[in-house]
């Protein structure tokens, strides 16, 4: 059920913080809060328990009643926010002259009013919790759990599938198989290996018909599912049973400790070669166990696991990582799901495009493609777009395999933590196939109360887990491209259309989110300004406008997405928001923001991309704001009143020069992003930095008209005092030589330093090593000159996933040895001639080569073959000085080492400086061909570029052409 603790987890500290002495509570209060606290205290475990359960699974009463709950919580904690802002906006007010005594007797009258008011607030809101505490009794909440009916898991049915029914497998078994077969090179130790992936992937399936192969070569076997909250003893009894049926079927495991169950496990296991399929764990501690009693008697044994949580599967070791279905398997599958394995394929355009349209949103996973299959069988094909789009998951539908999906998909979302559960349906407030980026997610989750405070560690960097916590579980997908990472600057992730489809019917469900879609979404009748709390507007919303005449006073998050400025609602209408993100949207002139200082709970702002041209001097007057995100907006300034954002922990702007006066004294900052640092600014900006103690992340693009020397000088000094720094990405307008980095003291926890190509180098900074710098993950550079030993220490440093390191002016060559170096890094983008021996760099995935062209030896072999894990090969060819006979066999030398590689990995080739190339007497600059490569391997390179068989080849920058 969706997380129907509601405001509990931000509700219960308020609460206790009203009960100090500075709020000067009546005793009457006091006492109230005091009941209201213990009471609630008291429910929030009980909806612990029913957030638990899955919804088809709760009578109609236990849901009311949670319902009651959830919104009395949330009323009680926006009465008490509002309390405590007008006392705070009170007490700081200034004491000036003469006018001190009336401002005294002013807020004197206003403190009567404000504590009168919330006196009479808690005394209706007890009266509401005891009501809701006779009904808590009489439905006998508590034991919701007990009475939780079991059933019969839906994915029982996989394990019996027959093989000619299975498609898109085969590769993936035959792969695993060949690691597992006994005949291959050292047999004889126990292999384990996990398989692990998204609920519906086909995990158990491609496990099973592993077995179902595998199992004649080895003298016992058993395939033993585990499931959530398993009965460890009795998983043991099973696996004895699978593998001994006679011996141990009348075996009471409950008698038994797990360390016998182990020793009689192990006793069975001993000197036999044996094969277990442990199918569908869900917790390491699961896992342990079961290793315990797994020996290794050096016979060949094999164990296969299947897990969805990816900290699981990296504990058992070897790893494969299940993909979705290819687009032609995808088809196939749908097909013969539908007409029948004899079916040839759709000769109808209608047929066709219905198809695409449908198996896009299955997303390659198959038992999303079965479902929707399921559903169109005998149904003309004029009507697919109809059950297309009315398809859901929620409890009333009545399709069984439908309900077997959604079933299979929220054991996932109910194994999650409350705290999770709420982080995973805020995603619902984004469209299909929406790119989200992670920092911009955290800090909503952050405004909106989710994430919850715990020592030594920021908000932020708990944010951070959670957001980790759902990547390991499967129920989001990171776009974890380190190119995606490096050029936008940030991680991303989506949500499966299926999950996207599951939580948006929670969350809906429990008016957690409303969407405003034309597909999937609310209408505007429906919207209840009483209830609704969050709501989300997307760009194919076919209203004109939100016509909310009773106002939204209870909405804490409004989400706009590349909406129409007519489509977004009067801001003076909320009244505790706490989050407004109008990103990409339109609100050049009809959007009215001089009523954004009324809004005094708000605590995110986002108006990325909205071409906002002015902010009120009343924003101000948002005391609670944490997150303020203008960037890509066209503002020229910035109201002065911006510095008294006392709470502001992230800030990000563009070309706002007048901001930096005074942005000292947002001393909670941990984020500051700045388009630009003019002349004129720097100065006072420098002193202003070092006053930001707090800060992670520094983005800053310095602009100078003339070179300033000392500029390094004093930035190098203002960062001395931020030891906090995580992130530090500094750009600039005129090229700087200085080896001043040398006197920074970097924080250990540097994770990611990047120097814009105008600010170089002579050498790499002493403190760039291992044992200063050990959390390094992203490292930026241009230097003048390198050592020899440089690149060694580059490779020595444990963390570091991107390096983009270039030499200025210089040819420089190096050899990378594959001795355990650079142990994580995925992308490498540099001009230094590299030589990869074996073993070098064993996570690379992505290798960005600027090539000199006129400097580059062609006849070299860099190795890329030794780059076991690569994926694309990027070549940048700078022509300058160069003839076209030299770009050709660059090109062809490139091509031949990138063919060479097992992996087959992607090509990309692009020329740059054409139009100073050199010129050449075979080749003319007005035209550049390229002959077909030969396949006999005997040919020589003059042989190669002959006459015949040409073919003009097209690079342009941007362009995806493999050579």
């Amino acid at each position: 059920m969706e997380f129907v603790t509601g405001a509990m987890g931000t509700l219960l500290p308020k609460l206790g913080k009203l009960l100090k002495e500075e709020y000067e509570l009546q005793k009457s209060a006091k006492d109230g809060i005091i009941f209201l606290k213990t009471e609630l205290e008291s429910m929030q475990a009980a909806l612990e328990k029913v957030s638990n359960v899955p919804l088809d699974h709760l009578d109609e009463q236990t849901k009311l009643w949670a319902r009651d709950v959830r919104e009395i919580s949330y009323n009680i904690e926006d009465d008490i926010d509002t309390y405590m802002v007008r006392v705070d906006g009170l007490e700081s007010r200034k004491k000036h002259n003469f006018t001190w005594l009336i401002d005294r007797c002013h807020k004197s009258l206003s403190k009567v009013k404000i504590r009168h008011k919330i006196a009479n607030d808690i005394k209706d809101h007890k009266s509401q919790i005891m009501e809701v505490m006779e009904r808590r009794n009489r439905y006998k909440i508590d034991e919701v759990g007990a009475r939780l009916s079991t059933g019969i898991d839906p994915r029982i049915g996989t394990l019996f599938e027959k093989a000619e029914n299975l498609i898109g497998i085969n590769k993936a078994r035959d792969d695993l198989i060949h690691k597992l077969s006994v005949r291959n090179v050292e047999c004889t130790k126990l292999k384990i290996v996990s398989i692990v992936g998204f609920g519906g992937l086909g995990k158990t399936t491609l496990a099973k018909a592993m077995y179902d192969v595998l199992q004649k070569e080895f003298e016992i076997s058993g395939f033993v599912p585990v499931g959530q909250n398993p009965n460890i003893k009795q998983v043991f009894k099973n696996i004895l049973v699978k593998l001994n049926k006679p011996k141990y079927i009348g075996l009471n495991a409950a008698a038994q400790s797990e360390y016998d169950l182990i020793d009689e496990l192990r006793a069975c296991l001993q000197s036999t070669r044996y094969l277990i399929v442990i199918d569908d764990v869900w917790e390491t501690s699961t896992w342990k166990y079961i290793e315990h009693a797994l020996l290794d008697d050096s016979c060949g044994s094999r164990v296969i696991v299947t897990t969805r949580i990816s900290e699981v599967a990296k504990t058992v070791g070897d790893v494969y990582f299940m993909k979705p279905l290819s687009d032609s398997n995808s088809k196939q599958l749908f097909y013969i799901r539908i007409f029948g394995s004899n079916y040839k394929g759709p000769t109808d355009d209608v047929l066709a495009e219905a198809t695409k349209i449908i198996l896009k949103k299955c997303g390659g996973i198959p038992l999303a493609i079965i479902t929707i299959a399921s559903l169109l069988v005998d149904k003309p094909v004029e009507d697919w777009f109809d059950v297309y789009n009315s398809i859901g998951f929620g409890p009333d539908d009545q399709n069984k395999v439908v309900h077997n999906t959604r079933k299979i998909i929220s054991f996932s979302y109910y194994d999650l933590p409350s705290r999770l559960k709420t982080c995973l349906l805020y995603l619902s407030i984004y469209p299909e196939d929406h790119a989200i980026k992670k920092d911009t997610l955290i800090w909503k989750w952050i405004a909106e109360g989710f994430v919850y405070e715990e020592p030594g560690k920021t908000l932020f960097e708990v944010g951070e887990r959670y957001y980790t916590e759902l990547i390991n579980k499967n129920m989001i997908q990171p776009m974890n491209n380190d190119y995606i990472y490096y050029y936008q600057g940030g991680d991303y992730c989506h949500v499966h259309d299926m999950v996207l489809d599951l939580i948006r019917i929670l969350a809906n469900e429990e008016n957690f989110v409303k969407v405003l879609d034309r597909i999937h979404g609310e209408s505007i009748s429906s919207l209840d300004s009483r209830t609704t709390r969050r709501l989300a507007q997307h760009k194919n919303w076919n209203e004109h406008s939100l016509e909310m005449a009773t106002g939204m006073e209870h909405l804490r998050s409004f989400n706009a997405i590349e909406c129409p400025v007519s489509m977004i609602p009067l801001l003076a209408t909320f009244e505790v928001l706490r989050v407004l993100a109008l990103e990409d949207c339109d609100v050049t002139g009809g959007c009215d923001l001089k009523h954004i200082g009324n809004l005094h709970q708000l605590r995110y702002l986002g108006l990325k991309n909205t071409c906002v041209a002015k902010l009120p001097e009343e924003i101000g007057n948002l005391a609670e704001l944490q997150s303020l995100d203008i960037s890509r907006t066209d503002l020229v300034a910035l109201p002065a009143t911006i510095v008294k954002l006392s709470k502001l922990m992230r800030l990000c702007v563009d070309v706002i020069p007048s901001i930096l006066p005074g942005i000292g004294n947002l001393t909670s900052l941990q984020e500051l992003r700045l388009g630009v640092v003019s002349d004129d600014t720097w100065p006072n900006f420098a002193v202003e930095l070092r006053k930001l103690v707090q800060l992670r992340i520094l983005n800053a693009f310095f602009h100078f008209q003339n070179t300033n020397e000392c500029f390094v000088d004093v930035l190098v000094e203002s960062l001395n005092s931020l030891r906090r720094i995580q992130r530090l990405e500094i750009a600039g307008s005129l090229r700087i030589v200085t080896c001043r980095w040398d006197g920074w003291e970097p924080p250990r926890k540097l994770e990611r330093f990047y120097l814009g190509s105008d600010f170089l180098l002579p050498l790499l900074p002493t403190w760039m090593n291992s044992m200063l710098v050990p959390h390094l993950t992203s490292l930026d550079l241009k230097l003048l000159d390198m050592e020899n030993k440089d690149l060694d220490i580059l490779a020595r440093l444990p963390a570091l996933h991107i390096l983009n390191l270039q030499i200025e002016g210089k040819k420089l060559s190096c050899t990378v040895a594959g001795d355990g170096l650079f142990p994580k890094l995925k992308l490498c983008r540099t001009n230094i001639a590299l030589t990869f021996l074996p073993g070098a760099m064993p996570m690379l995935k992505d290798f960005i080569f600027h090539v000199t062209v006129s400097w580059y030896d062609a006849t070299n072999d860099i190795g890329l073959g030794n780059l076991p894990s690569l994926n694309l090969a990027w070549f940048e060819l700078h022509c300058e000085d160069a003839t076209p006979r030299q770009v050709i066999k660059v090109e062809r030398a490139c091509r031949r080492a990138v063919d060479a590689h097992p992996n087959h990995p992607s090509i990309k080739c692009f020329r740059y400086g054409e139009d100073k190339m050199a010129e050449d007497y075979y080749f003319p600059r007005v035209q550049i061909f390229a002959p077909k490569m030969k396949q006999d391997k005997h040919h020589g390179e003059d042989e190669e570029i002959s006459d015949t068989n040409q073919e003009v080849l097209h690079f342009a920058f941007g362009n995806d052409s493999k050579l």
